[in-house]
């Protein structure tokens, strides 16, 4: 008897496979200090520091994933002013997500004025990660790294 398999799993079986490469490229030391550059002025709490820093942790690496998901259009012509219009939707559900978690912590632990500004901040910090793994998968693609 042979093992029937769909085009789904084959999918998502190479997907992953390509996201296990992309990822050995990304160090932790690197997010960590990205994280700290950008929020730093946030972490007033240490009591929610590694709270903060795990979730941005994670929230970094899926926006990495998105932007080299992504890069197989600018790969194939597309500007990166397009392919930016083109995850937009999903790169700001990751940085509202962000902001939304960030606001979760209590009033008293968290600075009320400054949302505005923590605002940009997340939307920057998940740009930037996109654009990373935007290039990194781009660069992947051009030299057959697939």
């Amino acid at each position: 008897m042979t093992i029937v398999t769909t085009l789904t799993e084959k999918r998502r079986e190479k997907q992953l496979k390509y996201e296990k490469r992309l990822l050995r490229e990304l160090s932790l030391q690197t997010l960590r200090s990205g994280i700290h550059n950008s929020f730093i002025q946030y972490m007033s709490a240490p009591r929610f520091a590694r709270h903060l820093e795990d979730y941005c942790l994670e929230l970094a690496v899926e926006s990495y994933l998105l932007g080299a998901r992504y890069s197989k259009f600018g790969y194939y012509g597309e500007s990166l002013l397009n392919v930016k219009i083109r995850s937009h939707y999903e790169e700001s559900h990751l940085a509202e997500t962000l902001f939304q978690f960030l606001c979760s912590i209590p009033a008293s632990e968290f600075i009320e004025e400054c949302h505005q500004s923590l605002y940009d901040t997340c939307h920057e910090f998940i740009s930037c990660w996109w654009t990373e793994g935007y290039t990194k998968g781009e660069r992947r693609y051009r030299l057959r790294l697939r």
